[in-house]
């Protein structure tokens, strides 16, 4: 029996050992920690801070999550800000309209020259979308079902599919079809640059770019504008 067998299965692990492994794993003590974790959706930050929390108690590696150093930060922020930017008018001026989308959103519609609204609301959204949900969305359910489905090419297209269609059906309850569909079309594409990369930085800038680009749209009541950009 190999050294690290021999210390996983011991008798004589300290409780704090076996307390991370059952966090790791999908007993009861897991289970609950990934219920708990979701459950923190409600306020998406939350929800990524129990996924630190979860990180540090269960001795799992930073770079799971894709917590690993980028080889330029600077280098990632610039390209994840300048996809994110570009991501949004792709889709509002073509995605969106192509699948017949109202050009206003209705939901966010009351932020149109609301500076009162808009501008708290850019903090949250930096808060929310690049950190929030790319921690829980990318970082930690990547990092779960990886674990349940393997790390083959196959298992990476279901996990990525199958965390779209969640991140999707979470914006159907504010911003309705449109919405959703937004939502897994963009959840689908950081996904997949997670998948290719392993590291989490770029696509929690892309997001944060993305959002913000939306708010600045309809800010200055631009919405109409730029979504008949290319479809008259």
């Amino acid at each position: 029996m190999n050294d690290a067998a021999s210390s996983t299965n011991s008798p004589y692990r300290r409780p704090d050992d076996r307390f991370a492994d059952a966090l790791r794993g999908f007993g009861p003590l897991g289970i609950f920690a990934v219920l708990v974790i979701a459950a923190g959706q409600i306020v998406a930050p939350l929800s990524a801070l129990l996924v630190l929390a979860w990180v540090k108690l269960s001795r799992t590696p930073w770079r799971e999550i894709g917590y690993a150093r980028p080889s330029s930060w600077i280098g990632s922020l610039v390209v994840g800000m300048t996809v994110g930017v570009v991501f949004k008018l792709l889709m509002k001026t073509i995605v969106m309209p192509l699948l017949g989308a109202n050009p206003i959103n209705q939901a966010y519609h009351y932020l149109t020259g609301n500076p009162t609204a808009a501008v708290p609301l850019v903090f949250w959204l930096i808060i929310t979308a690049g950190f929030g949900e790319e921690t829980f969305f990318r970082g930690y359910m990547f990092e779960r079902l990886g674990k349940l489905l393997g790390r083959s090419a196959s298992a990476r297209v279901v996990i990525v599919l199958g965390t779209s269609l969640i991140f999707g059906a979470l914006h159907y309850l504010d911003q309705g079809l449109a919405g959703a569909q937004q939502a897994m079309i963009t959840g689908s594409v950081f996904g997949t640059i997670f998948a290719c990369t392993g590291r989490i930085w770029m696509p929690m800038f892309a997001h944060a770019a993305f959002d913000l680009t939306a708010l600045a749209i309809i800010y200055w009541n631009l919405e109409s504008a730029v979504a008949h950009f290319v479809f008259k």
